[in-house]
């Protein structure tokens, strides 16, 4: 019997990108007292550097278990992430961009739940927030609450009564809280990866919404940013 078997109420389900809101989230739920069991998807995603942060990140947590389950959302396609369609680097604006990829978050709460129903857990924590953030509908308060009805509904652990919880411990922070709790956990923020367009040198390309909310969470925070960027947006 598996470590997260024996132990269902201290094991939590954590969604784990490698980025910095995924990796503060995992460090919540550390902090709270449940155990990791990271799952990263590798949905062949335009950066997959990611995936090697998630590696680091899941180590450096001490994670129970670090699962990188693949999952080609390319055979899809729909997104800046997934298909030949450019990442737009002109600044965040209003809209849902390019980037958001159909049904996303649904996809993985919803592996999240069913790896969280196997190993006996009844927490699963996802790193969303509806702050500062890039619009994407899947993201917001109301999402989080429906999966959380939708859990109970759709497995047999929620028909006999154990009632899951799906954690959003980021969902009204902005992106300097996000960079001030990184500090608070004591985490090495440089070890996590935003950028959606990688630059040579494994540096982050600076433009894109997701380099330019990190890059202004920092500034914002009066915190030194960690990031290594190619261009400064």
């Amino acid at each position: 019997m598996s470590s997260s078997q024996q132990q269902p109420g201290r094991h939590a389900v954590v969604l784990l990108s490698g980025g910095l809101d995924s990796m503060v989230a995992a460090g919540i739920a550390r902090e709270r007292g449940f155990a990791v069991n990271a799952l990263t998807v590798d949905y062949n995603q335009r950066h997959a550097v990611e995936l090697d942060s998630a590696r680091r990140i899941a180590a450096a947590m001490g994670a129970a278990r670090h699962v990188i389950l693949p999952l080609d959302l390319t055979r899809f396609g729909g997104s800046a992430l997934t298909d030949d369609i450019a990442v737009p680097k002109d600044g965040v604006g209003p809209g849902i961009p390019v980037t958001y990829v159909p049904a996303r978050n649904t996809i993985f709460l919803s592996l999240a739940l069913g790896w969280a129903e196997a190993c006996g857990a009844r927490d699963i924590f996802i790193g969303v927030n509806a702050l500062d953030y890039s619009g994407y509908p899947d993201c917001r308060p109301d999402f989080i609450h429906a999966f959380e009805q939708l859990a109970d509904l759709a497995t047999k652990a929620g028909a006999e009564g154990q009632r899951f919880a799906i954690h959003a411990p980021l969902m009204h922070m902005s992106k300097a809280d996000i960079a001030t709790e990184a500090v608070r956990l004591g985490l090495d923020a440089g070890m996590s990866w935003s950028c959606y367009d990688p630059a040579p040198g494994g540096l982050h390309c600076g433009l894109c919404d997701s380099c330019r909310l990190r890059a202004k969470g920092y500034r914002d925070a009066g915190i030194a940013d960690p990031t290594r960027y190619a261009v400064q947006g």
